[in-house]
């Protein structure tokens, strides 16, 4: 839940391995959400602000092993730390709805299940850095690693090719991350929902707002 001392909006995060679509979904939901009245913020991780965005440069441009795990949960936290502050809670403060590209869940897959560091110790991290602030919703768009690795490289064009430094770990890496994200929602059902990300776009959307209506909208 989200910290009720600052906050007073919804937090959904969207998370999912490369390819998954989430940043689709994330507009898509938005749009959802303004049609039935409710003030949607859309946002990213890393990212969010420009120190955050900054910090964003140097985590998904260079060669893949640039930074070790440790290195990537203490740039990924700092960044998540200046989204937090200064987007986050701001918004959900004046009851708006934040909607999250990635949030915490990223980073316990990536840098714990796929790059080895303790989930408790990452866990202890990101409370320190924000506090009680977690997600009210977490959506989990599951495929195939080889899919969705498929899927980010033909969409190249559409970004910065640079950003591609996870996209390059090795494909076991990627199958690790997916375990990791699918771990993580067995673990929390009353927060995590696991949609499959195979499904046409339409129907993505709309078992992700079928969700979010009985969850959050309904919620008295």
């Amino acid at each position: 839940m989200t910290d009720c001392s600052v906050a007073t909006g919804r937090f959904i995060t969207v998370e999912g391995g490369e390819g998954a679509g989430k940043s689709t979904q994330v507009r898509r939901l938005a749009a959802w959400l303004n049609g039935q009245g409710v003030e949607a913020v859309t946002t990213r991780e890393p990212g969010g602000t420009p120190g955050a965005e900054a910090i964003r440069a140097l985590l998904v441009t260079g060669e893949p092993d640039r930074w070790d795990a440790t290195t990537e949960a203490l740039l990924m936290t700092a960044a998540r730390r200046d989204h937090a502050v200064n987007v986050i809670q701001p918004a959900l403060a004046r009851g708006a709805w934040v909607l999250c590209d990635r949030f915490a869940d990223s980073t316990l897959a990536y840098q714990g299940y796929a790059g080895g560091l303790p989930p408790d110790g990452l866990t202890a991290l990101t409370r320190f850095a924000v506090g009680n602030l977690a997600p009210d919703l977490t959506v989990v768009l599951d495929l195939p690693a080889a899919e969705g690795l498929k899927r980010a490289g033909a969409r190249a064009g559409d970004r910065q090719a640079a950003e591609s430094r996870f996209e390059e770990r090795t494909l076991r890496f990627h199958e690790a991350v997916r375990d990791g994200f699918l771990d993580i929602a067995r673990r929390e059902p009353a927060r995590c929902i696991v949609v499959d990300a195979t499904a046409p776009v339409d129907s993505v959307a709309r078992r992700i707002a079928a969700a979010v209506g009985e969850r959050l909208l309904t919620d008295g």
